[in-house]
């Protein structure tokens, strides 16, 4: 009797233990996730501020790229001027040797001048010393008279000063010929010792151009490392954010209730900076955080037009024929979404333009083209907009990069979220001024957890 009783007691203490044991496993893989994604956080930012810091060496290197550049196109120029110049003097000092053998030709035409009137100058010499030798007798005998014999002595002397006289002119020439050349001799050497310089100079300058190319090599390598390295640092800052998605255990439902927007908005936050309130008070205008994510259908996939899902009505203005409807057909054939049963929106009655949003960010298709491979790297997967999860990013980067192009106004931000390059017009200050009240409201309710009727009106029951 005893064993049985022991027996039973057994099997209660194992039932017991299997109850509690079961009980409590929801809140130990509950403990053992929040563990998990509290590491992924922090390893996420130890990424992040890695990443941060290349960027840093990522533009210094980039300025020192700039500078080795800047001073490399200098030196070119200084080899490219230095060239010039000595192709300049090389032509000058050619033309200085032909001046200077034109010289000596006629330094030595002269000399022979010279020697031709010297001797000249002797016969003369020798003429009218013979002519003063002469007695009276023998001028007598050779029938000459006095007149006569003077005559000659007289045409003599001024042969013999003219003579003296162009001698005198050739020399000086010769002179002057002999002092240009001197001249033109320095002025070739003094030239060709500055085309010696100039070579020297060159030949430097095309040494700290090497020096300076190979800093540029090494340093061009450093900045693609640094590159290299920081997309890796990326791609695995993008592995732990899908991986922390996984994590937000959002289920993937049309309508999320508002703690669930508000945990996939605070993700959304991590990822973009994007402040959850703004985020959600963009949702909530656009598509009541989800509730209303168009009321229309693709009607025809050629034209474009589309049909009110429970009006029936037609819309020959449904999405935009050539901007917007080819980007929608390729995207929900790559989601395996029917194109004619996927919701979009319907345009708006009595205003000019087209439908065709999509999804709680109602986004239209060449917008959300724009965005698509960043989602989807960050993602791990195709992006699809009707998706809590990939609408709330998509919307948070594009808030992000209208913020970064705003000087991080809000206001200006949600209004090219609105508007795009319209964004000014007065007519859309309505959108700008709902928005700034809806991102009040929520922040508050975020901070103190309380919300007024009129801001109850505005979130949970929008216009």
């Amino acid at each position: 009797m005893k064993k049985k009783n022991l027996k039973i007691h057994k099997i209660i203490f194992f039932f017991l233990a299997f109850f509690v044991f079961f009980s409590l496993l929801p809140f130990t893989i509950a403990a053992d996730k929040e563990e998990e994604r509290a590491q992924l956080e922090k390893e996420l930012k130890e990424l992040e501020e890695l990443i941060l810091k290349y960027d840093k060496d990522i533009t210094k290197t980039e300025a020192e790229k700039q500078t080795l550049q800047y001073q490399i196109s200098n030196i070119r120029r200084k080899i490219d001027q230095l060239n010039l110049q000595i192709r300049q003097s090389n032509l000058v000092i050619q033309s200085l040797g032909l001046k200077i053998q034109d010289t000596e030709k006629s330094i030595m035409e002269t000399t022979i001048k010279i020697g031709e009137m010297e001797e000249k100058l002797i016969d003369i010499l020798r003429i009218t010393e013979e002519e003063d030798k002469k007695s009276y007798i023998e001028i007598i005998l050779q029938g000459e008279t006095i007149s006569d014999f003077f005559d000659n002595i007289v045409y003599l002397e001024v042969l013999n000063l003219k003579n003296k006289g162009v001698l005198k002119d050739i020399k000086d020439l010769k002179f002057n010929l002999e002092g240009h050349k001197i001249s033109l001799d320095g002025e070739k050497d003094s030239l060709q010792k500055t085309v010696q310089l100039q070579a020297l100079q060159v030949k430097e300058s095309e040494a700290a151009r090497k020096k300076q190319e190979d800093f540029l090599k090494m340093t061009e390598a450093q900045y693609q490392q640094y590159l290299k390295e920081k997309q890796e640092l990326e791609k695995k800052a993008e592995e732990i954010r899908s991986k922390m998605l996984e994590l937000v255990g959002i289920p993937d439902v049309e309508t999320p209730t508002f703690g669930e927007a508000l945990e996939v908005a605070r993700w959304v936050q991590q990822l973009t900076g994007v402040r959850p309130a703004f985020l959600l008070a963009i949702i909530t205008q656009e598509s009541a955080l989800g509730r209303n994510v168009g009321q229309c259908y693709l009607k025809d996939a050629s034209t474009g037009s589309s049909v009110g899902i429970n009006s029936g009505r037609i819309f020959s203005n449904g999405i935009h024929p050539t901007r917007d409807l080819p980007p929608f057909l390729i995207l929900t054939k790559e989601l395996g979404r029917n194109s004619l049963s996927t919701p979009i929106s319907c345009p708006v009655i009595g205003i000019p333009g087209y439908g065709g949003a999509m999804g709680p960010a109602q986004f239209i298709p060449s917008t959300w083209n724009l965005y698509k491979s960043r989602l989807t790297n960050m993602l791990g997967r195709i992006a699809d907009p009707w998706k809590i999860n990939d609408s709330f990013l998509a919307s948070g980067l594009l808030l992000s990069d209208n913020l970064s192009s705003s000087s991080n106004n809000e206001r200006t931000a949600a209004l090219k979220y609105f508007a795009g390059g319209n964004w000014n017009k007065s007519s859309y200050a309505f959108y700008g001024n709902q928005i700034v009240q809806r991102i009040n409201c929520l922040q508050v309710f975020i901070d103190q957890g309380t919300m007024t009727d009129t801001c109850s009106g505005l979130i949970f029951i929008p216009s």
